[in-house]
């Protein structure tokens, strides 16, 4: 069965930089064609993909966040990490680890993490 869980602060200071990391179990990273995003819900809106990495190690951002945006992955540990620099507090949300495939320029989500609170608040 894979599951994926998500790690974070919870609480982070304007100008901080969030570090979020998702263990997937039940199944290797590096399976061929897989693809590992993360995905965020802002409170009172719709789901906001803010970025993926795929089996091939190439990263795609979503254009309004990339300037403040990485994501890597350790296939050792199987995880996944994204990083949100100078935090505010509209990326106050609720972030999603998720994992699915990549065909052609199309990325699914087919396996989600429970999902973790992050507050930007000082």
């Amino acid at each position: 069965q894979v599951q994926l869980q998500e790690s974070g602060p919870g609480l982070v200071k304007p100008s901080q930089t969030l570090s979020l990391t998702c263990t997937v179990t039940g199944v290797s990273i590096a399976t061929n064609a897989a693809a590992l995003s993360v995905i965020r819900q802002p409170p009172g809106k719709g789901l906001e993909w803010i970025a993926s990495i795929t089996y091939k190690d190439s990263p795609y951002f979503n254009p309004a966040l990339k300037s403040r945006t990485s994501i890597s992955r350790d296939t050792s540990k199987n995880q996944f990490t994204l990083q949100l620099t100078s935090m505010t507090p509209e990326d106050t949300a609720v972030y999603y680890c998720t994992r699915g495939f990549e065909s052609g320029r199309q990325i699914s989500y087919v396996h989600w993490g429970q999902g973790t609170q992050v507050t930007v608040s000082s």
